[in-house]
């Protein structure tokens, strides 16, 4: 076995943490160019470049990925043996970055902005676009520290916190002449519809649904963002069918709501991160910090932060509802 410093490794540790030198480099309260130094004596010592550039930050070679893996748990139990981690938020200088839509935006930032003033006022929020194809780019490979959505499977990679669930709507202007009687399926079909499509494509899960019953509805029109939606309503014959939170907390619109002409399952929001963040007390603490937000804030939140992981033996990539509401 060679001999190596263990500040080197713990160097290479962070950098495979974060995927960026410069994070690396916040992260251990060192200089970027102390950083890249043991990076360059890493690279001599294993014969191998261990990261090259990939856009911002840097991505690992197969041989650090495989050195990762072997030195990353060893690492961790050594840190919290020899010092017990502890995170104080008050003191702490730290960015995260989440990955988000602008609904869960105007939902939990304005709580947490206010949390972090009176406890963490050294703490950073970052909010990254994202859509269900950015998953493993956000979090495999640092790119969020987290991301919020309705998830199907996660893989052993990733794990996962439920926040709150939101029933579906049918939203439409008041004046819509439809508001004017009961929404059977036939009027609902008849309708053009709008579709908020995070990724872009036009089938939503209430086109799956539909199609299970031999049924097609026409997407007149997507937008990528839940903000306009119920402006966008207000002035069109437009119908959605949108989480109650989507109508009810963009706008002051008065828009008519209504159950669709069939059943839908509730939404379940959660938050998911990747493993390597698991133990990592800067994290749970701001896991946590969300999860009493929207506890607070949601009269359905559900309250399960000491279930904070959902783990599957499934090897299926991570997939994320390709529109948080159809």
């Amino acid at each position: 076995m060679r001999d190596i410093d263990l500040n080197l490794l713990t160097a290479f540790d962070a950098i495979m943490s974060e995927q960026s030198i410069s994070r690396a480099a916040m992260r251990m309260n060192m200089t970027q160019p102390a950083v890249s130094n043991a990076l360059g004596r890493m690279r001599v010592t294993y014969n191998d470049p261990l990261f090259v550039k990939a856009g911002r930050g840097v991505k690992p070679t197969p041989k650090a990925e495989q050195l990762w893996r072997d030195v990353h748990g060893p690492l961790q139990v050594l840190r919290d043996a020899v010092h017990p981690p502890v995170f104080q938020p008050a003191r702490a200088k730290r960015r995260f970055r989440l990955g988000t839509s602008d609904l869960m935006t105007m939902v939990l930032w304005p709580g947490l902005r206010r949390l972090i003033e009176k406890e963490a006022p050294g703490i950073d929020i970052l909010a990254v676009p994202y859509t269900c194809q950015d998953m493993d780019r956000l979090l495999a490979d640092g790119g969020a520290d987290m991301v919020f959505g309705v998830f199907e499977e996660l893989n052993t990679e990733y794990r996962s916190q439920p926040l709150f669930t939101d029933d579906l709507i049918c939203a439409m202007r008041k004046s819509h002449p439809l508001a004017g009687a009961p929404l059977t399926m036939k009027r609902y079909l008849a309708a053009d519809h709008l579709l908020v499509s995070l990724s872009g494509d036009p089938v939503g899960s209430v086109d799956k649904l539909l199609e299970q019953q031999g049924l097609k509805r026409r997407v007149a029109m997507t937008v990528n963002q839940f903000l306009g939606v119920p402006t966008l309503l207000a002035e069109s014959n437009l119908i959605c069918v949108a989480p109650r939170i989507a109508v009810t907390k963009c706008t002051q619109n008065d828009l008519h709501l209504t159950r669709p002409p069939f059943d839908i399952p509730t939404s379940v929001v959660s938050m998911a991160w990747h493993a390597r963040c698991d133990r990592d007390p800067g994290h749970i603490w701001l896991r946590q910090s969300i999860a009493a937000i929207c506890a607070e804030k949601s009269p359905r939140a559900l309250r399960c932060a000491s279930v904070a992981d959902r783990r599957s033996g499934r090897k299926e990539k991570v997939e994320l509802d390709r529109n948080v509401f159809a």
